[in-house]
């Protein structure tokens, strides 16, 4: 949805689905690493690239791997250092939520249009959860440390529709990572590249104003 113009107002949107860092929160695992990187004389511009790699191969956001599996890898590729808990902290305290879009979330519930979470994330979505409550801001949370699967797998947002008995087209997904965006459309959701929050706003205000 870089030409956003039909699905800014579609009335065929059932259900809404939110990525959450760098779109419901600021990012920070990239923020973190970057930190992370900065304080320790790395390259922050090497070191989250590498990141998003091993989150993955060390098997921790599919949940077939530990934290501790993570920063092992991390250590090794990267040349990081820090115990776990210190390098996750710096990470953790940076995803800092949107209050502007979760208000969005909640107009578009009242509204009866479905609101998910898809995040490839690890097992620090609950402790996020656990000390900002906001999983029951929405109706479904998908997250690929419990899916098993991730959005770097289109087939994913064929098992989200699926659980959410609509139609491809009557989703419209939300991320800030152009790949992201690709693989939905490819299996016909509607998307939506979050590049600022003003204009995502302006999106989804448009959306739940046509439920009134």
């Amino acid at each position: 949805m870089n030409n956003a113009a039909s699905s800014e107002s579609s009335p065929t949107i059932r259900a809404v689905l939110f990525d959450f860092g760098g779109v419901l929160a600021e990012e920070g695992f990239r923020d973190g690493l970057r930190a992370i990187a900065k304080a320790q004389g790395l390259d922050p511009d090497e070191v989250h690239p590498i990141g998003l790699d091993t989150v993955y191969d060390s098997g921790y956001v599919l949940g077939r791997g530990s934290e501790a599996d993570f920063w092992a890898l991390m250590r090794q590729r990267a040349g990081i250092r820090g115990d776990d808990e210190e390098l996750s902290r710096e990470i953790l305290s940076r995803f800092i939520l949107r209050p502007l879009m979760l208000d969005a979330v909640r107009k578009l519930r009242e509204r009866g249009i479905i609101t998910a979470i898809l995040s490839d994330q690890t097992g620090w979505l609950d402790r996020l959860d656990a000390r900002l409550d906001f999983f029951r801001e929405f109706d479904r949370v998908f997250n690929s440390y419990h899916t098993g699967k991730g959005k770097r797998d289109p087939s994913f947002f064929d098992d989200v529709v699926k659980e959410l008995k609509i139609a491809p087209h009557e989703a419209l997904f939300i991320d800030d990572m152009p790949g992201n965006i690709e693989r939905a459309r490819s299996r016909g959701l509607q998307a939506l590249l979050f590049e600022d929050e003003e204009r995502c706003l302006a999106v989804l205000g448009n959306i739940y104003a046509g439920q009134r």
